[in-house]
């Protein structure tokens, strides 16, 4: 179940997702890694590549927009092939059961409610 809180500062409300998602992302990529490490060494060598070419696309003035577009592409692509070498589970989005859905929203809507309540406490936190 995803925990919501509020940010340090209070200003805004967290969800703690990524330590969810990204560990066992990071996990499945290390063990796939053990297990095949000429294939995924060269997935992610692709990958690098590709997302250097659409970071120097996105940042450079001179890069026309088409080939901004082919650039991300190319690193969604790469970053797709990546992915399907993971077990599914890693893969996919996290699944909530209704009631577990209603718990999440009604923890998001009092969290919110009290930043919106209390706007300057939460900006002196």
């Amino acid at each position: 179940m995803i925990r919501p809180g509020l940010t340090a500062a209070g200003d805004r409300v967290r969800l703690p997702v990524g330590e969810q998602l990204l560990a066992p992302l990071v996990d499945a990529l290390a063990i796939a890694y053990t297990e095949d490490p000429e294939t995924v060494g060269q997935l992610l060598a692709g990958h690098a590549v590709s997302v250097l070419a659409l970071d120097y696309a996105a940042c450079s003035d001179d890069v026309p927009e088409h080939v901004r577009a082919m650039r991300a592409a190319e690193a969604d692509g790469s970053r797709e092939a990546l992915l399907d070498s993971l077990p599914a589970e890693v893969q996919q989005d996290p699944l909530l059961l209704p009631d577990d859905a209603i718990t999440l929203a009604t923890r998001l809507t009092r969290l919110a409610s009290h930043i919106r309540l209390h706007p300057r406490k939460a900006r002196r936190a």
